[in-house]
């Protein structure tokens, strides 16, 4: 069963001056997941928009927004085989415990200076 449902749009360009300013990455993305999204060189910030608007749309999902989240324990990764995923640790992982959800998709998809994620949350 369907218990939450988030969406969020982020313009890169937004991230680009968040890249300029030292340690601010460092508070909102997980440090595995800015290594991967740094190392894209000049599609970094587009990277960087797509992850934080994981993170925005997960909050939505919840039904709380960011409050109580600490923005490092939400890591967007990537399956094997391509597909984004949410690995959640600390406060995400306790917050969606709480909201009874077993189980987080995640879709992820970016046109030219924008970058759109949609989550759902499932419960057994």
């Amino acid at each position: 069963m369907i218990i939450g449902i988030g969406v969020d749009l982020v313009y890169a360009t937004r991230l680009q001056r968040w890249q300029a300013i030292p340690g601010l990455l460092e508070r909102y993305f997980h440090p595995e997941e800015l290594r991967t999204a740094l190392s894209r060189g000049r599609g970094a910030a587009l990277s960087l928009a797509a992850r934080f608007a994981a993170k925005e749309a997960l909050g939505k999902a919840l039904g709380s927004g960011l409050s109580g989240l600490v923005l490092r324990d939400i890591m967007v990764a990537h399956q094997p085989q391509g597909a984004p995923e949410l690995r959640l640790f600390g406060t995400a992982r306790r917050a969606l415990e709480q909201r009874g959800a077993s189980r987080v998709h995640l879709s992820l998809t970016h046109e030219k200076d924008y970058a759109l994620a949609m989550v759902v949350l499932e419960a057994q």
